[in-house]
């Protein structure tokens, strides 16, 4: 590979074209690519790791797991499209005694157009250049030009080589993918009227002016962005008098989890005043590993400090590191925190969390609803109890609700949700699990189309073998499956 780009215009142009050829190839050549690319960077993980460990600390046994995550996400949207559900294939056939008549109507979705993809941080492989949001537009026909993230370069331009030669090997047209980088690169690609759709994995400032600039377009795109979450947890008082202590051990590995880096960290934890989980947290408090870069070290500095110096704000637990950022364990009663909501209840990226002490159900729920938006929310509570209320407010504010676990890891699956209201994402839409093409399609409607110029997954007689929707009935393929 080339060295990566720092403009735009000569990668977007190559996508546009690209994309007459990706939106149209069929879903096995596309589910191809994405098997050559998993293959190529199964076959460089020593390499990859190597790199990736040098550059982020984050270690070789993380890392290792981390490609064999990318690689199976990569081989999971693969099915996806095999599958062919994720068309939405939907006809209506000719209806004249409907009011008003219904003509032959057959609806699908197509890939918007190139997507950029902005690369995170703590993930160097999982949520970066060969990541979630890449498999996912790969896999529909849409090109992608990844911008890469400062803190891993060489991993990223390492891998960017590995994704480029897969595709060229497996007959992919050139402009399928492209990396670019720095910081005005990046603005330059929300710009170019050649990008159809930005995927972003990122802090909430950034993300939010990357989101305003996306809607300032002379032609708005759609944004999709992670951008920043609490992930409450929610202790009944019968589960903290059953397993308060075995939860304080649970929660201080899943807070201090990769030195707090984690999107789904569980930041704010909700507690019955005199919990056995505050009073047993401290002692696994653990020295921690340097942070990724220095700017989120010095962010998350900056965090703590203003979070410990609100009166009424009590520090349980702290652990020096001589390396890395100090763990630190918060606490406040519920006054307190409903009254600084806006500097308590804002993500601190980093091996911080805050305990919310409640005193009853509609404190508790009080507290609920004065979270913003997340990616998940926790509750532990006992078998025989009533938490239906609890239940209805954490849906309200988090797209994915755990029940006695916690929220660091995310599976890669079909049934997967990783996204929530606002400012967790800036869409209803998953970036992880099968749903998560749906961000780079669109859907297009055929209105009396002859038969001929139909898609074949709109086609009569399903040539593709995929589930679709038949005047309102569900219909599998012929052997009920696919």
């Amino acid at each position: 590979m080339t060295e990566p780009s720092t403009t735009v215009d000569i990668p977007a142009e190559a996508a546009a074209a690209a994309f007459a050829v990706t939106s149209s190839a069929p879903d096995r050549t596309r589910a191809g690519w994405l098997h050559a690319i998993a293959d190529a960077l199964d076959a460089a993980a020593e390499e990859l790791v190597d790199l990736a460990a040098e550059e982020t600390g984050l270690g070789v046994v993380r890392l290792t797991g981390e490609v064999a995550r990318t690689t199976n996400q990569l081989r999971m949207f693969a099915d996806v499209i095999d599958e062919g559900s994720y068309l939405e294939a939907t006809i209506d056939h000719v209806n004249p005694d409907a009011t008003p008549p219904v003509p032959d109507l057959r609806r699908m979705l197509r890939p918007v157009g190139p997507v950029a993809v902005f690369a995170a941080s703590n993930f160097p492989f999982a949520f970066s250049v060969a990541g979630g949001d890449t498999a996912s537009a790969l896999a529909v026909g849409a090109p992608v030009i990844v911008k890469s993230h400062p803190g891993h370069p060489r991993t990223s331009r390492r891998t960017a080589e590995i994704v480029i030669d897969a595709l060229n090997t497996h007959g992919a047209p050139e402009g399928t993918f492209a990396m670019v980088e720095g910081f005005d690169a990046g603005l330059a690609l929300v710009d170019h009227p050649a990008i159809a759709a930005v995927g972003f994995t990122g802090s909430l400032r950034g993300g939010r002016a990357l989101f305003d600039r996306a809607a300032a377009r002379p032609d708005p795109i759609p944004f999709y962005g992670e951008l920043g979450s609490l992930n409450p947890v929610v202790v009944t008082a019968r589960a903290d008098a059953a397993r308060g202590a075995e939860l304080a051990e649970g929660l201080a590995g899943s807070f201090q989890l990769g030195v707090g880096q984690f999107c789904t960290k569980p930041g704010v934890v909700l507690v019955p005043e005199g919990s056995d989980l505050e009073g047993s947290l401290a002692r696994h408090l653990a020295p921690q590993p340097r942070m990724l870069t220095s700017s989120i070290a010095e962010g998350y500095a900056a965090g703590a400090d203003r979070a410990t110096a609100i009166p009424g704000v009590e520090i349980v637990g702290r652990a020096e590191s001589d390396e890395g950022p100090a763990a630190l364990v918060i606490a406040a009663d519920a006054r307190t925190v409903i009254a600084h909501r806006g500097e308590l209840l804002e993500e601190v990226f980093g091996p911080i969390t805050l305990l919310v002490r409640y005193a009853g159900q509609s404190e508790l729920l009080e507290l609920i609803g004065a979270v913003p938006g997340s990616l998940t929310a926790t509750v532990h509570a006992e078998r025989e109890e009533s938490v239906e209320e609890v239940l209805t407010a954490l849906e309200r504010i988090a797209g994915r609700v755990l029940f006695d676990g916690w929220p660091t890891g995310v599976a890669v699956s079909w049934a997967q949700q990783h996204g929530g209201p606002w400012p967790a994402t800036t869409s209803l839409f998953t970036s992880v699990g099968a749903t998560a093409v749906r961000r780079f399609q669109r859907p297009v409607a055929y209105q009396g189309a002859p038969a001929e110029l139909l898609p074949p997954a709109l086609q009569e007689d399903n040539p593709l073998n995929i589930p679709r929707r038949v005047d309102g009935v569900l219909r599998l393929p012929a052997n009920g499956e696919v």
